[in-house]
């Protein structure tokens, strides 16, 4: 990856022409092609953008149409291989110029989604109510698996459906389980749950109708984690 830091403008042309004045950037020319151009604000998001396939040339800068104008110490051109849109970097000034090999990158390993909730639930059942137990994570069904399926302190059935975030869909998606779930004489009658980190208005009102029970996670908390959030207790 190389990075510059230099004062310079930036004209896109291809689909549409942008243009950006003379100002002090970030480029990030990475290894797979592409070039963006930051600024110090808009966070994450770059001012203007190539994105691979592309190629980077290095020109032979224009001269100044005025005799004041600023001279540009080298000028790039980024062309995309498809489309043939074209960036084109003026480089007035080079403050920092650094190349850094960074390797293999492994990818973002997610936390937090829900099958690292289901696990942790499997492992804490009493989250969703007391005396309860594990039957299994992934219960089987002709129409998919059940995330967690218990028994209460009395033998009877409880299906947990686990989600992120709960909404409407996660909720007619467990009153199809319960249903098929209960036709199974050893199983029924089977008592639902709907649990997510975050629960949506409409869903909860829809699972109030359906006789689902609603248990809203913290996932710290079932990482044993202080989660920092203001409590009453």
């Amino acid at each position: 990856m190389r990075l510059v830091i230099a004062r310079c403008s930036v004209d896109y042309a291809g689909r549409l022409n942008a243009h950006l004045p003379p100002a002090t950037r970030l480029l990030v020319q990475k290894g797979d092609g592409s070039l963006l151009v930051h600024s110090d604000g808009g966070s994450y998001k770059p001012l203007n953008w190539m994105s691979p396939p592309c190629s980077l040339v290095v020109e032979t800068p224009d001269p100044p149409d005025e005799p004041g104008d600023e001279v540009v110490v080298e000028q790039w051109r980024v062309t995309h291989a498809k489309s043939g849109d074209a960036l084109t970097v003026r480089l007035y000034e080079i403050l920092h110029d650094s190349t850094h090999e960074l390797g293999v990158d492994p990818g973002l390993i997610k936390d937090g989604v829900e099958a690292d909730l289901q696990r942790l639930l499997a492992e804490q059942v009493g989250v969703i109510g007391e005396g309860l137990t594990l039957v299994r994570r992934e219960f089987p069904t002709a129409i998919g698996p059940v995330d967690l399926l218990l028994r209460d302190a009395a033998g009877g059935t409880v299906a947990v459906e686990v989600k992120r975030r709960g909404d409407i869909d996660g909720v007619e998606q467990l009153t199809r389980y319960l249903e098929l779930l209960g036709r199974d004489p050893h199983l029924a009658p089977v008592a639902g749950v709907f649990a997510a980190q975050e629960i949506k208005p409409q869903a909860r009102v829809l699972a109030a109708d359906r006789g689902i029970r609603c248990v809203t996670l913290d996932y710290d908390d079932l990482k044993g984690v202080e989660s920092g959030a203001p409590r009453l207790f």
